[in-house]
């Protein structure tokens, strides 16, 4: 959940014209969600859809990392390339034949024979908005600009096309999102349902999983007041007319009761405040995740997942990064007397080298690692020649992204970059192919349509399944 004005910050950007939900009765309860922000909704229509694939995952976890990782020095190791090519890092073996990762991710190391390499993934997105946008939603956006904004005319995110056409039953959200709002100066699209309505928007959590005090309150009824009492929507509707001075009579009698009955079923939900409370992990496993926001969000996808949500994201940052040895995303170009390296190395890499690892065994240990799918990945990749300020660039021509899980084989590289980690030499990927994997293996076949903003049929991806990593 989040509180209302980080809602509000969010979300009066987004819908600028619109009238948003901010302090009325759910409000009071903490329910200022992007799935009660008031406005016109639209379902998914029922287009041409063909025979649906059997299900392989039955959850996603989204490891989006924001920034762009440098696959070269990571997980698309050149040991053999030109000294401005090369890592600096050595190349070590890892528990798969054949796969060599960076030295400074020894445990990772450990873990790929669990997971599936695509090093042949590619666009021409430059800028963070815009390909990110790309990663988000696997739609490649009209212009390739900074300035790219969030409008109707995009595409949703995956798991708010997952809750409109394979929505969890009962009173578990199907998509929950974390602990950040992604924006490189501009709020980055994406991170929504856009045209298919808020009422698919993801539960967004704004606060952090490694704080002391982290839980949902929430989802607590105000002192005084009974579950019976709150379930009479009468009642609700009279708190929201006291106490929102936003909302006039027939705005608020419109199309609200499907929020309504979403709203109760999560504030009677046991189950689900069970699964945010993370204090209920033995220290020792919240330790192997790490004491870090990002590690305990991991562990928490983790809680979510077994719990039944559908599907989870987890932001590494939200904003791109620079040159902070202690926070951020993976932009580190450097500059102002800063360099990529010793960034990567005290935050970057240390990080995934815990969050990782920790993640993918604590599933497989548990018998999830083989329904539910990982997805680790940014929005490019770094540029294979290493700048003046011994950094690397911006470079969506060839990157990797790591799956594990769900149905996909463990210890296999998907095609190949050619000798500098230039472009694709082997089976070329697109951010389109991945999505229809994605959904593919969560059983939604990728040709499925949907209605947008223009009453138009779009399939929830152009992309073609990638057939070769498939278990």
């Amino acid at each position: 959940m989040n509180s209302p004005h980080a809602c509000s910050g969010f979300f009066a950007e987004r819908y600028s014209r619109r009238r948003l939900l901010q302090v009325g009765g759910l409000g009071m309860l903490g329910l200022t969600l992007p799935k009660f922000v008031l406005g016109e909704t639209r379902a998914p229509a029922p287009g041409s859809i063909v025979s649906q694939p059997k299900a392989r995952a039955k959850s996603v976890i989204f490891l989006y990392q924001f920034g762009g990782p440098s696959h070269l020095d990571m997980f698309d190791m050149k040991p053999d390339a030109p000294e401005k090519i090369r890592s600096p890092h050595r190349a070590i073996r890892s528990s798969a034949d054949g796969i060599q990762v960076s030295e400074r991710l020894p445990d990772v190391a450990r873990i790929m024979d669990k997971v599936t390499l695509v090093r042949s993934v590619h666009h021409t997105m430059n800028n963070h908005n815009s390909a990110s946008y790309y990663a988000l939603t696997g739609h490649a956006p009209p212009v390739d600009d900074i300035r790219l904004r969030d409008t109707l005319d995009l595409a949703p995110a995956y798991g708010s096309v997952v809750d409109a056409l394979a929505p969890v039953s009962g009173e578990l959200p199907s998509f929950v999102a974390y602990p950040h709002v992604c924006r490189d100066g501009a709020i980055t699209p994406g991170q929504h349902a856009s045209f298919l309505g808020q009422e698919h928007d993801p539960l967004l959590v704004l606060k952090d999983p490694n704080a002391a005090d982290f839980a949902l309150p929430e989802l607590s009824l105000p002192a005084g007041m009974s579950f019976e009492r709150l379930a009479a929507r009468r009642e609700i509707q009279k708190m929201i007319d006291r106490q929102s001075h936003l909302l006039d009579h027939a705005a608020a009698a419109r199309g609200m009761d499907a929020y309504y009955e979403r709203a109760l079923a999560m504030l009677h939900s046991d189950r689900l405040r069970s699964a945010f409370d993370l204090s209920k992990e033995p220290e020792k496993v919240r330790d192997r995740f790490g004491r870090t926001t990002y590690g305990q969000g991991c562990l928490l996808a983790r809680r979510l997942v077994e719990a039944g949500v559908k599907f989870v994201t987890v932001y590494f940052s939200d904003n791109i990064g620079g040159q902070s040895t202690d926070g951020g995303g993976w932009d580190t170009h450097g500059f102002n007397n800063t360099r990529m390296y010793p960034i990567v190395e005290k935050f970057h890499l240390p990080l995934t080298n815990v969050t990782l690892p920790a993640l993918l065994n604590d599933l497989d240990e548990r018998g999830l690692l083989d329904t539910t799918l990982v997805v680790w990945m940014g929005e490019f990749g770094r540029t294979p020649e290493i700048n003046k300020n011994i950094s690397r660039d911006h470079w969506p021509h060839c990157y990797t992204a790591l799956l594990a899980g769900g149905g996909v084989k463990r210890g296999y590289v998907h095609g190949a970059s050619d000798r500098r980690g230039m472009y694709p030499a082997d089976k070329p990927v697109r951010p389109d192919d991945l999505a229809a994997t994605v959904f593919h293996l969560l059983g939604i076949s990728p040709r499925t349509e949907v209605l947008n903003h223009q009453q138009r049929p779009l399939p929830i991806s152009e992309g073609d399944v990638i057939e070769g990593i498939l278990a």
